[in-house]
């Protein structure tokens, strides 16, 4: 029988920019479905503590997420 050869020793491996923007994206998904999650579960009373605390967190995750996009835009600058 022929020995079987890895050809994944002959790939060349990645950029690390192409590996920072890997990373950026899929934190970025992440942050995006957390969004998403506690859109579903906002609260009815805007005038709610309840209320503020969930604006809080949702305005620190788009805060988040903007600053995700713009080290995106720096990789691609």
């Amino acid at each position: 029988m022929a020995d079987i050869i890895d050809i994944t020793s002959f790939r060349s491996p990645a950029a690390p920019e192409e590996e920072r923007r890997q990373a950026l994206l899929a934190q970025l998904a992440q942050v995006k479905e957390e969004i998403a999650r506690l859109d579903l579960e906002e609260p009815e009373d805007m005038e709610s503590e309840a209320y503020e605390v969930w604006g809080d967190r949702r305005e620190a995750l788009e805060d988040q997420a903007d600053d995700l996009m713009d080290q995106l835009d720096e990789l691609d600058s």
